[in-house]
């Protein structure tokens, strides 16, 4: 612990105003890498998060050490963790083709909510600590993530094609890059006049070829519609 922070970690005026612009700063911090993708929950949402949670803090010292109400004071925190998971919720989407996105948006609503409180509580160095580590985890640990999954050893795709000589050209298309087909659902798609026939293929990739390789290779291919990874 930081001896220099100790007159700040009581309830007064001053240490009230850093906590609640440590939050705003945090919390802002914690969702510009959300904004700059476009995800629901940005830098608005996060700063509004993280202010929040450091305010319930706040309200549950006052009222223990200003006030001298005896109560828990961690019951108002315990509602925000809970609470938060309502709107963590409303940024997970499953999609059409059963895809889950908006799961690190949720979590990084979480966690800007406890790094609120934190700070709320007076815990400066684990709320800074915390939102440089979660910065990190966004930002460059994204990039390690996205390299893994190119070279992913199995994927599922999910394809739109016009007949079953397209499917055949594909299915053809995977035994010449020896990638292995460890299923296959045939289905029609859905949310337009033309029903297109799809499918949707989990496989194991050779090793020589990259995700990213596999799929446009299938796009080339004659009657293929569209082409995605789920």
């Amino acid at each position: 612990m930081l001896t220099i922070l100790d007159g700040l970690r009581d309830v007064t005026t001053a240490s009230v105003t850093v906590r609640m612009l440590l939050a705003v700063l945090c919390g802002g911090i914690i969702g510009v890498e959300r904004e700059f993708k476009r995800r629901p929950a940005g830098f608005r949402t996060h700063i509004l998060v993280c202010l929040g949670a450091a305010m319930t803090t706040l309200t549950s010292q006052y009222l223990s050490v200003i006030m001298h109400y005896y109560l828990d004071i961690t019951r108002l925190g315990e509602g925000v963790v809970a609470g938060i998971s309502f709107i963590g919720a409303g940024t997970i989407i499953v999609t059409r083709r059963q895809r889950v996105k908006g799961l690190t948006t949720a979590a990084g609503l979480w966690v800007a909510a406890i790094v609120g409180l934190a700070i709320g509580a007076g815990f400066y160095e684990g709320g800074i600590a915390t939102t440089i580590l979660i910065l990190i985890a966004e930002m460059l640990f994204s990039r390690m993530e996205y390299r893994i999954l190119d070279h992913a050893p199995e994927i599922n795709l999910y394809m739109e094609y016009v007949d079953k000589n397209s499917l055949e050209a594909v299915l053809g298309f995977y035994r010449q890059l020896n990638v292995k087909v460890l299923n296959m659902e045939i289905t029609r798609s859905a949310g337009n006049e033309i029903h297109n026939a799809c499918a949707i293929f989990t496989l194991r990739l050779n090793k020589k070829y990259t995700v990213d390789q596999v799929v446009r290779g299938i796009s080339a291919q004659e009657g293929v519609l569209s082409i995605e990874e789920l």
